[in-house]
């Protein structure tokens, strides 16, 4: 059906009918329109991209396709893509101007020998929380991938546990699309002037926590940083950190125990959880798209884009496309490794993308072994899922199980 504009409603993730994939009206859609004009939840129209060579080419080329109206200005009405590039604002960026910004995170947070450093403190949050856990059944989000994200946060950041419900309250107003902006600034502003405290500390006493390696790139930059920079990579780091993690870790321990011959793999081979995590991520990657604008006029698989159009480049449509991942629909922890988008592609890639496969493949390698009998405690037909959010997954998780084995060091 389409809208008053004569575009079609952008198809959003429906999880009680397709739970591990796009809505299914999406397949007809990649087949049939790649590239097709859509209506969005906050008014504007674009063209949705859904093939998965359309997709990369849209992320990869920042030149034709500009960060500036911001990732989720399609379904979040809190960040409008029309909206004025404030300072600090780098994931609107492009150019020099977001590689300034690159530059100071990457050695702080996504360079793999540093991520390396934080393995064995990950491996310890993940073996407490599940010696910490009581008799089931529990709520497995609320109880343990919610807690674990928030823990590695606060690890990497150096920020006391009990100042956590800062970044976690941002993360929820921020990906939820029922918040306002000026629902978001009163939970921004209280954050802002704890980071403000935490950063003017690490200045004056560094550590090796990711802000003080930022704020010591900061200052050593060609064009030193300002403040509100640097506390708005921060608050960004921690936002997204927390929420966007949690969920996977949530909804990849779903897909497992909805199909117990997968999670029986990784409970007798604990060595299947690197690759068990970049299938999960394939298969569950978020659902609403990443958006962006034509800066000239162009065209996609032959169907000419305006400069000025909006474009939704569907990045769970692509990784389920069956013309670059055979039989997309189904969970193999085996599969071959193929380049999923899950964290996008481009200069714009996720820049904490090592963290959150250390913690997943951590959760993948220690969880079957130490809860064998971990199953769901209510019919899978009961499981709730997220609504009116870019962040996707099971509200909650109730689970339950026999026991808990003791922790032993993983094999991965």
């Amino acid at each position: 059906m389409s809208s008053e504009t004569g575009a079609h409603p952008l198809p959003l993730p429906r999880e009680q009918v397709c739970p591990f994939g796009p809505a299914p009206e999406v397949a007809e859609i990649r087949r049939d329109s790649p590239v097709l004009r859509v209506s969005c939840p906050t008014g504007i129209d674009a063209w949705l991209v859904t093939r998965y060579a359309d997709v990369r080419e849209v992320l990869g080329d920042p030149v034709r396709f500009s960060s500036r109206p911001g990732i989720s200005g399609h379904v979040l009405a809190n960040q409008p893509p029309d909206a004025p590039i404030e300072e600090g604002d780098f994931h609107r960026m492009d150019g020099p101007e977001y590689l300034r910004y690159r530059r100071v995170v990457a050695p702080a947070i996504t360079a793999v020998k540093r991520t390396e450093l934080f393995r064995p403190v990950v491996q310890r949050v993940v073996d407490e929380l599940l010696d910490a856990l009581e008799a089931g059944p529990v709520d497995l989000h609320e109880e343990f991938a919610g807690p674990l994200a928030s823990s590695v946060i606060a690890e990497l950041l150096d920020v006391p546990h009990e100042d956590r419900s800062f970044f976690c309250d941002l993360a929820r107003a921020l990906f939820d699309g029922t918040t306002d902006v000026a629902e978001l600034d009163a939970v921004r502003l209280p954050l802002f002037g704890y980071l403000h405290e935490l950063v003017a500390q690490r200045v004056r006493e560094p550590g090796d926590d990711v802000i003080s390696v930022l704020a010591a790139k900061a200052r050593a930059a060609t064009r030193p940083f300002t403040e509100l920079e640097l506390l708005k990579i921060a608050a960004g780091l921690l936002a997204a950190g927390f929420d966007t993690t949690a969920s996977t870790i949530t909804y990849g321990v779903l897909a497992l125990l909805r199909h117990p011959d997968q999670f029986a793999l990784l409970r007798e081979d604990p060595s299947l959880a690197p690759g068990a995590t970049e299938e999960l991520l394939r298969l569950l990657t978020g659902g609403s798209g990443v958006l962006r604008v034509a800066t000239v006029d162009t065209e996609l698989a032959g169907t000419p884009i305006a400069a000025g159009d909006y474009v939704v480049a569907a990045a769970q449509a692509a990784d389920h496309d069956p013309e670059q991942f055979a039989d997309p629909g189904r969970l193999d922890i085996t599969r071959p490794r193929g380049p999923h988008l899950a964290f996008g592609h481009g200069p714009h890639q996720c820049p904490g993308q090592h963290i959150a496969r250390l913690e997943l493949t951590t959760v993948l390698a220690t969880l079957p072994r130490r809860i064998p009998s971990l199953r769901l405690a209510v019919p899978f037909e009961e499981i709730e899922f997220r609504a009116e959010t870019v962040v996707f997954g099971p509200r909650r998780l109730p689970v339950t199980w026999d026991e808990v084995l003791p922790a032993e060091q993983p094999r991965f």
